[in-house]
């Protein structure tokens, strides 16, 4: 089955930080992490959240200012210093009652290997590794980081007809 057919059975995201939210670049500044999230991702992120789709991030990071800005977008459902994915995934999908082919799963390594083999879409960057690569339904024509999340929550969006933002808002509100 193509990805596309089966876009309109997920109801819920889940992806990685490390290479997908962000380009893998780590900058240290008084021992501080410092990554580069994009906003156009944030923008999708947020918009999936109020529309009802579930949202999990799963990451074996475990850095306070990555969760500072996830709970800003909406976000709840985090796994840091996760040591196996699939157990984690199992927590989210227990929680929410979902079946494993309801989600879209988007990783960019080997410890997403695992999870992206039982999820109803497995997604990657363009610039994920190899193994990733060749198991992928899908893969972003964008790289980690540049936009590859705003990609595949748009495209989930459009399908189930939540990808509305202009006709829904009041544009004629003042700011």
């Amino acid at each position: 089955m193509n990805y596309k057919e089966k876009l309109n059975h997920i109801s819920a995201f889940v992806f990685d930080v490390d290479g997908v939210m962000t380009d893998g670049s780590i900058i240290l500044i008084n021992n501080e992490m410092i990554r580069n999230m994009n906003t156009k991702d944030g923008f999708a992120l947020q918009f999936a959240v109020k529309k009802g789709y579930k949202i999990a991030v799963i990451t074996g990071g475990k850095d306070a200012s990555v969760v500072s800005r996830l709970n800003y977008l909406g976000i709840t459902d985090i796994y840091l210093d996760s040591k196996d994915k699939w157990d984690d995934l199992e927590d989210f999908l227990y929680k929410y009652g979902l079946k494993p082919h309801e989600v879209l799963y988007m990783g960019d390594d080997l410890p997403d290997y695992e999870v992206m083999n039982q999820v109803g879409i497995g997604a990657a960057p363009k610039d994920a590794c190899p193994e990733i690569l060749s198991i992928a339904d899908y893969i972003s024509p964008t790289k980690g980081g540049k936009g590859c999340v705003r990609d595949v929550i748009e495209q989930v969006l459009r399908v189930n007809g939540d990808w509305d933002y202009l006709e829904t808002k009041d544009t004629t509100a003042s700011i």
